[in-house]
Order: structure tokens, then sequence, then C-alpha cells
């Protein structure tokens, strides 16, 4: 009998080799709608999952909700039923003020400023994606932002303008908050990661109303969606 996931609530038989996780559920839907044939397996908790197909090849589609802890647990569970590769499309803020919204944001590395990434490697550890990934990403998507992003775990603390500010002068280009763990979780599990980054919020811009401007479905954002989302797909695709 296969061991059910306790938490995405999928077995090895609802498994392709291949995973796109997104933050938020309900973008599973824009997800499905790239896909051929797409089928609705489980949503338990933040953890919605559809499987469908893209150019031939079989895609899981799952969503992790917020934060570093709930992605590991998505990466883990989706290592324990065989996902090979797996490519984040989520939302980011930019750290650079000529990053435009709905521009795609693709991390070569991630500062680790989160704190469950520290509870498996020490802080030396570094987070980066498959070169592989990477590689088919710049083919794909020349238009993208590449460079390193940063992953943290909260969006409203106090001196969050100062702490922006000060790795933007480090020349990162965005920011999360679960790349770092995929990465990290990923490397360590043997598995493929990439983190393809919608810009929602510019650098400098009040974080509530870049949020707004997301769940309004501003125009540019949601092209960036749409477009993100692609990027990943060919990417699997190859």
């Amino acid at each position: 009998m296969q061991e059910l996931q306790a938490h995405i609530q999928l077995t090895r038989s609802d498994a392709a080799e291949d995973a796109i996780i997104v933050g938020d559920p309900a973008r599973i839907d824009q997800v499905a709608k790239q896909l051929t044939s797409p089928v609705e397996l489980k949503y338990n908790r933040e953890f919605r999952s559809i499987r469908g197909s893209y150019k031939g090849k079989a895609i899981l589609a799952l969503s992790t909700g917020i934060g570093a802890p709930s992605a590991a647990i998505a990466v883990e569970e989706l290592h324990n039923i065989g996902i090979k590769r797996i490519i984040r499309v989520g939302s980011a803020g930019a750290l650079q003020s000529n990053v435009e919204l709905g521009r795609a944001i693709i991390g070569e590395g991630a500062v680790r400023d989160d704190g469950l990434s520290k509870m498996y490697v020490p802080e030396q550890y570094p987070a980066v994606p498959s070169s592989d990934l990477l590689v088919k990403a710049k083919e794909i998507a020349p238009e993208a932002v590449y460079g390193i992003i940063r992953s943290h775990d909260g969006f409203y603390m106090d001196g969050n303008e100062k702490t922006q500010a000060f790795w933007s002068n480090f020349g990162l280009v965005g920011e999360d908050m679960e790349s770092g763990a995929l990465m990290t979780v990923g490397r360590l599990r043997g598995i493929e990661t990439l983190s393809i980054l919608n810009n929602v919020v510019l650098y400098g811009e009040d974080l509530q109303a870049g949020v707004n401007d997301l769940v309004a479905g501003a125009e540019k954002v949601a092209l960036g969606e749409e477009r993100t989302i692609e990027i990943a797909l060919e990417i699997l695709s190859k």
C-alpha cells in the first residue's frame, strides 16, 4: 500500500517527475488554464493539487500557502512521492528601482533570511537553484531579471524599509518568503529546483498598496503571472 503524505494528501500514484509549486491556492486555477486535461487531486489546508500535462509532459501543481515552513513541508512530501524537479512560481517585491510590475525575477541564489532553513543547515550553506534549470530559463526567458533574491519571514516588522535598502545596496533584485527553503531542502533531498517570481511591488512602494494591486488583478501583474507560469512549464517540457 502506498504511503499517503500527511499534509499534501498525495501518494506516488498521484505524482509526475515534475512539479510546479505556488503559494496561493487560487493560483492553481491559473496553472490549470495552461495545462491539458487538468484533474483536481486533493485540497488539504493550504495544499491544493492538480495534475495535467504540458506538451505531452505530465505536470503536478501544488499550492503551499505562505512562508518557508509550509513550503518545506511540501518539498519534503513531494520528494517522498518521487518528484524530481520543482519550480516555484510565486510573487515577489522588487529590490531595485528598475524592476517594473509584472517583470519575471528568476533567482540565481537566495539569501536565507528565514528561520526554517537554518534548522536544516548552517547559515553559511548556500541556497542555489539547479544549474540545468537556470540555463533553460535563460534560453526561454531572456527578458527576465536574473540575480540574487532574499527570502524572509514576514511583511510587517518594524524597520522593513531599512532592511530592504540594506540588501538592495548589495545588488539583490527581489524578495519572497519561500525560495530559500525550496532551494535548500531541494538540494538536500536531491531535487532540482528553480524559483520564478512575478514582481508585484515596486521597490520603495508601500507593501499594502502592492498587495492590493495583486488582489485587484492589475493588468501588468496578471500578465506577469501568466508569463511566469508559462516560463516554468516551458522549462519542464524540455
